[in-house]
C-alpha cells in the first residue's frame, strides 16, 4: 500500500492519503480486445484465406517457428535484393552505352556479394527468430506470474467473503 504524507488545510500537522493504483488489468484488457480484433480482420482476408488453405500456407501454419523465420529472412533480405536490383538496371543502362565486359563483372561480382549477404542474413534471421521466440516465452510467463488469472469469488447466504471462509478452514486445520 502506498501512502503518501500530504499537508492539512489548516497547516498544522499531517494527514494521510492513499494513492489510487493504477487500472492495469483494464488496460490490458483493452489491448487484448484490440489485438484479437486486429488478428480478426488479417485471418478473415481473403488473400490471407486463399494462402492459408495453399500448401505452402498449411506447412507454415503446422510450423509456426519457420513462418517466423522465412518472415524475418524475407524483411531483412529486401534492402539487399533491391540494391542488387538497382545496380542491375543501372548496369545494363551503361551497357546500351558500351560497356558490355564491365556489366558481366559488375553483375557477377554483384551476384556473389548478394549469395553472401542472403546467406549471412539466413543466419542472422534464424538467430532473431529464436531470440524472439524465447522472449515470447519469458515474457508471458514473468505476465501469467504477475498477473496470475484470478477466479470469480462467490458470497453466501450470510454475506461473509470466500476468503474469510478459507482462513476459518485454516484456522480449524491449526486446531487439530
Amino acid at each position: 500500500m502506498v501512502e503518501a504524507l500530504i499537508p492539512k488545510e489548516t497547516g498544522v500537522g499531517f494527514r494521510m492519503a492513499k494513492e489510487e493504483p493504477p487500472s492495469t488489468s483494464k488496460d490490458l484488457q483493452e489491448l487484448q480486445k484490440k489485438l484479437s480484433l486486429l488478428i480478426e480482420s488479417i485471418q478473415n482476408n481473403s488473400k490471407v484465406v486463399a494462402f492459408m488453405k495453399s500448401p505452402v500456407g498449411q506447412y507454415l501454419d503446422r510450423h509456426p517457428f519457420m513462418a517466423l523465420t522465412v518472415l524475418v529472412f524475407v524483411v531483412m533480405s529486401a534492402i539487399p535484393v533491391g540494391f542488387f536490383l538497382l545496380v542491375v538496371v543501372l548496369t545494363s543502362l551503361a551497357a546500351f552505352v558500351g560497356v558490355i565486359l564491365l556489366e558481366g563483372l559488375v553483375i557477377s561480382v554483384g551476384g556473389l556479394s548478394l549469395l553472401c549477404v542472403l546467406c549471412g542474413l539466413s543466419f542472422v534471421s534464424l538467430a532473431m527468430s529464436g531470440t524472439i521466440i524465447v522472449s515470447y516465452v519469458m515474457v508471458s510467463s514473468l505476465v501469467n506470474y504477475w498477473f496470475p488469472p484470478r477466479p470469480l469469488t462467490r458470497q453466501n447466504s450470510s454475506g461473509d467473503c470466500q476468503l474469510a471462509m478459507k482462513s476459518a478452514d485454516l484456522e480449524g486445520l491449526y486446531q487439530e
